[in-house]
Formats: C-alpha cells, sequence, structure tokens
C-alpha cells in the first residue's frame, strides 16, 4: 500500500508523540501536533480532522503498512503504545521499502569516488549492509560500532529542524548530577557526536552562555515558537569544536600545543589513525615517535591519553604530564589495595 508524503509526516508525528510517556494523548492533542508537523514542514495551515487521525490510528495498528502497532486507549480517551520500546521506525522494511532504497543506493553510488562524496562511503556501505541484512534474513558480513542501549536518538531530528529552523526549545533536562530534572529555555546551534553519544551545543536562556547538553539526559522536548531565538555572535560555530578532542570546551579556551611520545610498538596505530587533524610528527628514532598536537585541554584528551598506558608518555607541557602521573599513581594505589 503506498504512502504519500503528507501521510508520512501524520505517521511520523503520531509515533513520536506515542513515545512520549511523560503526557496522555487524546485525539484532540494528537490533532494539535500533527497539524504543527504539517505546516512546519509542508506549510499547510489547514487543520487536520479528527477523522483523518483516526483513520491513521487504524493504519498504523493494521499490517496494511507493515506497522501492526501495539496503540492502546486507557480511560476511553488517552492514546498510547502497549510496548514501553515501540516505535514504527523500528519496524521491519516492506518489499517497496526495499526497492525504493535500492534505487537511492544505486544513485549514491555513482558519487562514491568523488573527493566531495567521500562522507558518503560510511552511509553507502550501512546502507547496503542494511538492505543485505533484510533480503538474507538477518546475515551480515560487516559490524559497525553501535549501541543499542544508547538513549536520546529521538531527539536527533526535532532539534536538527530546531536548529535549521531557527526555533527556541524548551527542554526537560536532568545531568548526573541532578536530583531531578530541570526546565531549560534552549536555543540549540550544532549537533555533535563523540564516541556513539550525541550532544547539542547551544545557548541557555538565563545565561546566554554556551553550553554542552548530552542528548541521552533530555526528558521531554518542546517547541517554543513564542520565544524569540537567541544567536550567539561570540563565537564561529562552524570552527567551535576544530580544536577539541570530545565535546567539552569553555568559551574562550585556547588550544595548548601538546607534545607526546609513544614507542615504536605503537607508533604505527598512532600514524595511521591520529589523535588529532592537527597531529604533527617532530620524530622518529629506534625508540619511537614525537608527535604534537594542538587541541583544548579537556577531560576527553586526559581520557584519551591515559588509554594508551605506558605505552604513551606526555613530554609537554610539565603540568599535563604531572596531571597524567597523578592519574597513574592513584589508580596503582587502588589495585595495591585490592591486592592488600
Amino acid at each position: 500500500m503506498p504512502v504519500n508524503k503528507l501521510a508520512l509526516v501524520r505517521y511520523k508525528t503520531i509515533d513520536n508523540c506515542l513515545q512520549n510517556r511523560f503526557r496522555k494523548w487524546t485525539l484532540e492533542d494528537l490533532m494539535e501536533a500533527v497539524s504543527d508537523a504539517l505546516y512546519e514542514y509542508e506549510g499547510i495551515t489547514k487543520g487536520i480532522s479528527k477523522r483523518t487521525i483516526q483513520l491513521d490510528l487504524q493504519n498504523m495498528r493494521s499490517e496494511k503498512l507493515g506497522y501492526s502497532a501495539p496503540i492502546i486507549v486507557t480511560d476511553k480517551k488517552f492514546y498510547s503504545y502497549e510496548e514501553k520500546n515501540y516505535s514504527i521506525t523500528n519496524t521491519p522494511l516492506s518489499q517497496q521499502d526495499i526497492g525504493t532504497l535500492n534505487e537511492v543506493l544505486g544513485v549514491l553510488k555513482q558519487f562514491k569516488g568523488f573527493g566531495y562524496f567521500q562522507e558518503l562511503t560510511e552511509m553507502v556501505t550501512k546502507l547496503e549492509d542494511k538492505l543485505y541484512k533484510q533480503k538474507h534474513k538477518g546475515i551480515s558480513y560487516i559490524d559497525f560500532e553501535k549501541n543499542e542501549l544508547l538513549k536520546g536518538l529521538e531527539f536527533i531530528d526535532p532539534i536538527h529542524k530546531a536548529i535549521i529552523n531557527k526555533t527556541s526549545l524548551s527542554l526537560s533536562y536532568q545531568s548526573f548530577k541532578a536530583v531531578k530534572p530541570n526546565e531549560i529555555i534552549f536555543f540549540p546551534y550544532l549537533l555533535k557526536e563523540y564516541r556513539n553519544r550525541w550532544f547539542v551545543l547551544g545557548s541557555n536562556k538565563k545565561a546566554r552562555g554556551v553550553i554542552n547538553l548530552a542528548l541521552d539526559r533530555i526528558a521531554e522536548i518542546k517547541e517554543l515558537v513564542s520565544e524569540k531565538y537567541f544567536v550567539n555572535k561570540t563565537i564561529d560555530i562552524a570552527s567551535y569544536y576544530n580544536d577539541v578532542i570530545g565535546v567539552t570546551k569553555t568559551t574562550g579556551q585556547k588550544p595548548s600545543t601538546i607534545v607526546m611520545k609513544i614507542d615504536k610498538a605503537n607508533a604505527p596505530y598512532v600514524k595511521t589513525k591520529p589523535l588529532h587533524h592537527s597531529q604533527l610528527i617532530l620524530k622518529e628514532d629506534a625508540e619511537g615517535m614525537i608527535f604534537s598536537i594542538s587541541v583544548v585541554w579537556n577531560f576527553e584528551l586526559e581520557r584519551e591519553i591515559i588509554g594508551f598506558g605506558e605505552q604513551l608518555q606526555v613530554l609537554s607541557p610539565r603540568r599535563l604530564a604531572g596531571t597524567i602521573q597523578s592519574r597513574f599513581k592513584n589508580a596503582l594505589k587502588k589495585y595495591q589495595r585490592t591486592k592488600d
């Protein structure tokens, strides 16, 4: 059963609503959410009818679209998914979907050889693998890095659209140190992935400074059309992370030149996979390789260095070398206590 573009927008919007278990959804609530989505994505100002939403819910429940969504009604008016982690986006692809994706794949593969489109290589390979697994019932011969338990991925799309449309957001956010979630009026600027976790860089209305939030600590997102979007003109978003390993950076923090030595056996790993794009090889001999990177000093840098263990030594700055030495000493003390 072919599905037109407007229907897909409606189904996806309803799906996003029903995944949000922090509130209860009536037909009127779903009508309002779908109407807002159609206006945002398609510029349609005409409101959606109750009958249309009822038919959409019926189609999502049925096998016509391949969803068979477990939608239930409680108290005769509130709609939700019976399965906590259900989403129509997790539904297996139909033959029509596979055919369409194969056509898209064919077009993308034509651009793989061009330098400008080099970033497509991994995406095309992932798409090929997805289609192969679908056709051969789960068999795959390539294993991408992934984290099945990662939270917050459902917020990537709405945050990305908010950045593009310069829309203010209301976030329910709970840091690891907080006892309960805090409500934040937030102006998003940039989405950033680091080690399979997603973050959003933006400004908080209260402080107006630049902060970095982890998507897996967000409980709920709402658009604030009435709140004027604030653009922070003190930073260059395009280059903000150029001198950073990871995502932690204080506004105005300057990069330092970090000089390190890696032993000969492990030097090839650092040469073929640089710690940072600023990496320069300063010296190579029988003992190993001395190299430098120019980055801000943050927690992720320290963790990267410590991950090499005794194979890598920080030569300068001396203060960073002292910090790494202290961390290794403290770790050794803990192991010694365990041994005793």
